[in-house]
């Protein structure tokens, strides 16, 4: 199991890497793809931030980021490391090793993209944890301008969806996954 399992993550974060690497050198920067019609586009950008391009006008901000998503990388992978030869179910591995893939392939952009590919911010103070993540799958559900009669998003323009990279989606599939299906799981641990 324990190889399956090495197997799976490292094939997830290579297609990850795969992926952004193929965009940055294939798509300008706000170029988009249509993919399925203009539903699913491909549209290469770079967050500097967090989740849903969140960022704070702090020098340090990034730094604190890059080291917190290096620190929780590790906690997963030594949580993950020290259940892998118990008797898990399979399903929670699997959910695990999405989760632990995803944070390092955004671990990967944040500390190394900024030396790599120089797309850290021109404000930063240094390259290394200061690297932008490649985001570039776009689902438009629903983008506009929000009547101005609606409380509190009214008058603004508002995207449903963000865009994101095959990372953010095997957190978002390991961490649904479980959800759905491993509750009894989480309330436990």
């Amino acid at each position: 199991m324990r190889k399956n399992i090495i197997f799976l993550i490292l094939s997830l974060i290579f297609l990850d890497q795969l992926t952004k690497v193929l965009v940055h050198y294939n798509m300008p920067l706000y170029s988009e793809i249509p993919i399925i019609s203009d539903f699913v586009k491909l549209y290469h950008i770079q967050n500097p931030g967090m989740a849903f391009g969140i960022n704070f006008d702090f020098k340090y901000t990034k730094l604190i980021l890059s080291l917190f998503r290096l620190v929780a990388s590790f906690f997963i992978g030594l949580y993950l490391f020290r259940i892998i030869n118990k008797e898990f179910d399979k399903l929670i591995l699997v959910c695990i090793s999405l989760i632990f893939s995803g944070a390092i392939g955004n671990v990967i952009d944040s500390v190394f993209y900024g030396i790599i590919f120089n797309n850290a911010p021109e404000s930063s103070p240094f390259n290394l944890f200061y690297g932008q993540v490649i985001d570039m799958i776009y689902i438009d559900i629903w983008e506009g301008y929000v009547s101005s009669w609606i409380p509190i998003l009214g008058g603004s323009y508002l995207s449903l969806w963000p865009v994101f990279n095959l990372a953010d989606s095997y957190i978002f599939i390991g961490v649904s996954l479980l959800l759905i299906f491993k509750k009894d799981f989480l309330i436990q641990n």
